[in-house]
């Protein structure tokens, strides 16, 4: 089949950062300098050329963008100042708009006015719902944080969580599914078996816990604040989703509970801090060049750590109004975070690398048992 070809592919690219990519005469230095860039899945030169020659539908069925982790050597190694690194970066921003059938990922990422206006409006909405539901639905006390009449429940937040938790998860994953139709399933992809998908599956939990594949970059620091960063919010989650009692309990600090906690939010400010500090110094190739949907991620986590890390301070010094004012304002940025960035943005990542790191492990064995049948049957014939 022909493959189609789309004049405007380009220009649309540039909406989620790429750069520079009509500079690109395909020296090969890129993909050379790259550790990452192996055979079957060799990069970035080809699709440096895809973008330029609009070959979209070959780009939609690429893991490739994923494989990288932008340490910034093929962008040094440029002699036409390219800046293939930035581009892959931007694929992946492409890439995520189009697993999205909302298409608020798209919306997002070619507009930070519209992303910002949407953080703002599920913001207040959240103020509005947990106020009213506080002072006058749930029947609680401002001045009491925890226990019977304590103003927010959690019980009842406790029951918004999965609530919202079931919700994205669907949404997710009816993206996840979708990813998996245009890399796996393209006419040009390899066959997989079923018993592979489930051989294989251990490496998508390990390339999810561990990033093991940033560690191949020259650069390790990058790699550490990237996995510090992930496990903590991940750390909160799980406190957040299955121990939000033992999290609110106090003023006593249960340390079974709040140590994860405690941990998590230092790795959260932490990490956070630097990316930021990073970008603002532009010191190295990553930080560069920043989408706006970088500072809006990175500024929202923060406002998230802080506000949570207030709450707790004000909870434990046994000021529950101030404490309880607090946690709503906290919920103003978790919520839109959780409803905004985890399906449709940044944080969408964490599901879509790992899955083309475990989808290439398929395609890898894929094409591995496909050059070894010619030469089984050659030497099937030789015996006969």
């Amino acid at each position: 089949m022909a493959a189609r070809v789309n004049p405007m592919l380009l220009d649309e690219v540039e909406h989620y950062g790429a750069q520079d990519v009509s500079k690109c005469y395909h020296c090969g230095n890129c993909s050379a300098t790259c550790s990452l860039s192996k055979d079957p899945f060799v990069f970035p030169r080809r699709y440096m050329r895809y973008l330029q020659m609009g070959l979209q539908d070959r780009l939609r069925a690429s893991l490739e963008p994923w494989l990288c982790y932008y340490c910034g050597e093929c962008s040094d190694q440029c002699p036409r100042e390219a800046d293939p690194g930035e581009t892959m970066m931007s694929l992946r921003r492409w890439l995520t708009s189009q697993y999205d059938f909302t298409g608020i990922s798209r919306m997002f990422y070619r507009s930070w006015k519209a992303e910002l206006g949407a953080i703002v409006l599920v913001a207040i909405l959240t103020a509005i719902g947990f106020l009213a539901y506080g002072f006058h639905f749930g029947g609680g006390n401002l001045a009491i944080y925890d226990g019977p009449q304590a103003f927010l429940p959690a019980g009842s937040v406790h029951i918004f969580d999965w609530t919202m938790g079931t919700v994205l998860a669907l949404l997710l994953s009816i993206n996840c599914i979708r990813m998996w139709y245009f890399t796996m399933r393209d006419e040009r992809s390899p066959q997989v078996s079923a018993g592979s998908y489930v051989r294989f599956l251990p490496a998508l939990v390990q390339h999810f816990f561990t990033q093991k594949r940033y560690r191949e970059c020259a650069d390790k620091r990058p790699w550490a604040l990237h996995l510090v960063m992930m496990l903590s919010y991940m750390t909160m989650l799980v406190l957040i989703m299955f121990f939000l009692r033992a999290m609110q309990y106090g003023p006593e600090v249960r340390w079974p509970a709040h140590v994860f906690g405690y941990l998590a939010s230092l790795g959260l400010v932490v990490t956070v801090i630097l990316a930021l500090r990073g970008r603002v110094k532009k010191d190295t190739p990553l930080r560069k060049h920043s989408h706006e949907s970088d500072w809006m991620f990175l500024g929202l986590l923060l406002f998230v750590a802080m506000t949570g890390i207030l709450q707790h301070i004000l909870h434990r010094m046994g000021l529950p109004a101030a404490a309880n004012i607090t946690y709503v304002v906290h919920l103003m940025g978790v919520v839109p975070m959780l409803t905004l960035e985890v399906p449709f943005s940044k944080w969408s990542h964490m599901a879509y690398r790992p899955l083309a790191m475990y989808f290439a492990r398929l395609q890898q064995e894929a094409y591995a048992t496909a050059a070894e049948a010619p030469a089984k049957a050659a030497d099937l014939q030789l015996v006969t």
